[in-house]
């Protein structure tokens, strides 16, 4: 049997006061890849920020990997996001470290004390998106599509159930989005569950999946041709 690791129904975004997503009604299963498309400013991101708890739940009911999103407290959002891997567009890496000391601060943010456990832990996400040997480097000093590889093995660090990855090749070039689509593809065959909110439909028709789509302020699945 599947196991829901999101489910919401009847669900409504807001951003503040103001309507953008409305009867929002789906479920994603363990181990499944789901884009979520869209045009620009169809309330992808908004939509997202509901599941990660940047913006609360106001109507409708909700969970994400065991957390209740109606009562979710502002307290429970450290251990939230513990559970989620987040994938931003922008990469958000600290320009003033390296790539190793990127990860640590996130290992010892979210309560590692053990620092070969947190020597291991980084080596080992590193070597899953194909930069092991580059933990000394700057974000400066390594490209675009490198620096998105590792802010995916940042979302992996708390090993999390869901990966929530909100335009992640928005900023690179063609190849660069399908090298850093095989990363993710390569982690979703290992088990994590993903779901990937694009606007680049080629990568869609080169790796098809389950899609959900945002418009009409409704989130609604369609049919792989119909993209």
């Amino acid at each position: 049997m599947s196991e829901s690791i999101l489910k919401l129904d009847k669900v409504a975004v807001f951003q503040k006061e103001n309507l953008v997503l409305n009867d929002i009604t789906l479920e994603v299963n363990k181990g499944e890849f789901v884009y979520l498309i869209g045009k620009t400013g169809s309330g992808k991101s908004s939509f997202m920020k509901t599941l990660y708890g940047d913006l609360p739940l106001k109507q409708g009911t909700g969970s994400i990997v065991d957390f209740n999103l109606k009562t979710l407290k502002e307290s429970d959002i450290p251990y939230l996001r513990r559970k989620l891997g987040i994938v931003f567009q922008d990469f958000k890496l600290l320009p003033d470290r390296n790539v190793n000391n990127n990860l640590l601060f996130v290992l010892k943010a979210t309560g590692w004390k053990d620092v070969a456990k947190m020597k291991l832990k980084t080596e080992e996400v590193l070597s899953k998106v194909g930069m092991k040997t580059k933990g000394f480097k700057f974000p400066h000093e390594i490209s675009g599509g490198e620096q998105q590889r590792v802010a995916i093995a940042r979302a992996l660090l708390n090993d999390p159930e869901l990966i929530l990855a909100d335009e992640p090749t928005g900023n690179l070039d063609p190849q660069t989005s399908v090298e850093v689509m095989k990363v993710l593809q390569d982690i979703n065959k290992k088990g994590k569950t993903i779901l990937m909110a694009t606007h680049d439909y080629a990568l869609i028709l080169k790796y098809p999946s389950k899609t959900l789509k945002c418009d009409g302020s409704k989130v609604f699945e369609v049919i792989q041709k119909a993209v």
